[in-house]
């Protein structure tokens, strides 16, 4: 029997895959599972039952990840669940920069009592004219899950599409329309584009990308999009660039005090997963891995352990360890069994930075003492039983 406990309201289309093995609980101290939305983890402690933690979406800022890794807890994310839905935030974010419908709509509820609105109009509508994005070049910075979509829809649109991305996989780039192209460089991106939309993660080397020094490389009148994080743009030299007119219009997802309100600043209150569909593929993504990792002891979609999987366990027994990304460790392991006559079916081992993750079929099941001496190793952090 598993605790599961939910910090965020999760769509019942997903946890209604939990079968009778897992119960809900509201003590995040003693649950070993748990799953979240957006609720900060930072100041939680957890509890020593605590085995993974699956994040109904995407980003995991709010999830200490690298913390939680040190004690063998696995973080799980959900990536291209939501993808659809950001997708067409991005496609109405570029229509509404362009195009003043947001002015043009107020300005129908400002002059609601005006018995001759229609005619009023045709004089008004001027003020509210913009430009068309067929045509325009659109530059996509990340092509990931969200990415591909976005770029994919512009050339649907009749766009001309760059894209950037120094870690594209192979599979991103068959998902790729042909008529992307690809820029080596994101300069080129920069110096090119009507408009500029970024997916990205928020990472050391991505935070405060779009800043001054980048936005002078940009077309004066250019149009930035903001779906992914805000920290990934320097506002102030934004709203600089937007009081000069360098920039045209700027689009963000996350509102804050900083633009929220400002010339040039079109604001929403961070809608992009924000549809049923969304919610509901999140929430089935998470609990399936979160199954797996639990059940069988695989790992799929991690953003702290390494991806690694010996299926579903067919044998007589499967350990799963949580260790450092050292030297012999296999060596290690291997040693500990053949020692105790267990012998061993299949071994998965893969390592993501400091950490790795190694599972084990035996032929038969796996003493107390041998558990007990793996985890007595040198470096490991957590050792499971799965079976």
């Amino acid at each position: 029997m598993y605790k599961y406990t939910c910090l965020n309201p999760i769509a019942a289309v997903g946890l209604n895959n939990l079968d009778d093995n897992y119960k809900r609980t509201e003590d995040f101290a003693s649950a070993d599972a748990v799953f979240v939305r957006s609720a900060k983890m930072d100041e939680l402690t957890p509890g020593p039952s605590l085995l993974a933690v699956a994040r109904a979406g995407a980003g995991v800022n709010n999830i200490p990840h690298a913390e939680y890794a040190k004690k063998g807890i696995v973080v799980f994310n959900t990536p291209g669940a939501n993808a659809n839905g950001v997708k067409e935030l991005v496609l109405a974010a570029m229509l509404l920069a362009s195009r003043d419908i947001v002015g043009g709509i107020e300005w129908v509820k400002d002059n609601v009592s005006d018995a001759a609105i229609n005619k009023s109009a045709e004089k008004a509508k001027k003020a509210f004219a913009g430009t068309e994005i067929q045509g325009k070049r659109l530059g996509v910075i990340g092509l990931g899950a969200i990415g591909q979509k976005v770029a994919n829809a512009a050339v649907s649109l009749g766009m001309e599409v760059l894209g950037y991305d120094p870690y594209l996989s192979v599979d991103a780039a068959w998902n790729l329309s042909r008529a992307v192209k690809h820029c080596k460089n994101v300069e080129d991106i920069y110096r090119a584009c009507d408009f500029i939309t970024i997916h990205v993660p928020a990472l050391d080397s991505t935070k405060g990308m779009i800043n001054a020094e980048a936005i002078a490389l940009m077309k004066t009148g250019v149009i930035i999009i903001n779906a992914a994080r805000d920290a990934l743009v320097n506002e102030q030299d934004m709203l600089a660039a937007l009081e000069s007119g360098k920039v045209r219009k700027y689009v963000s997802d996350f509102p804050n005090a900083t633009t929220a309100g400002k010339k040039g600043c079109i604001v929403i209150p961070h809608l992009g997963a924000s549809t049923e569909e969304a919610e509901d593929n999140c929430a089935v993504m998470a609990v399936k891995e979160m199954r797996d990792y639990l059940e069988n002891g695989n790992i799929v979609n991690s953003v702290n352990y390494p991806a690694c999987s010996l299926g579903p366990v067919r044998t007589a027994g499967r350990v799963a360890i949580c260790h450092k990304n050292e030297a012999n460790m296999i060596g290690r392991f291997t040693s500990i069994l053949g020692n105790a006559k267990v012998n061993i079916d299949a071994i998965a081992n893969k390592s993501r930075g400091d950490f790795a993750y190694t599972l084990i079929d035996t032929d038969s099941a796996v003493p107390a003492d041998v558990v007990a001496a793996l985890e007595k190793s040198e470096a490991v952090i957590r050792v499971r039983v799965i079976k």
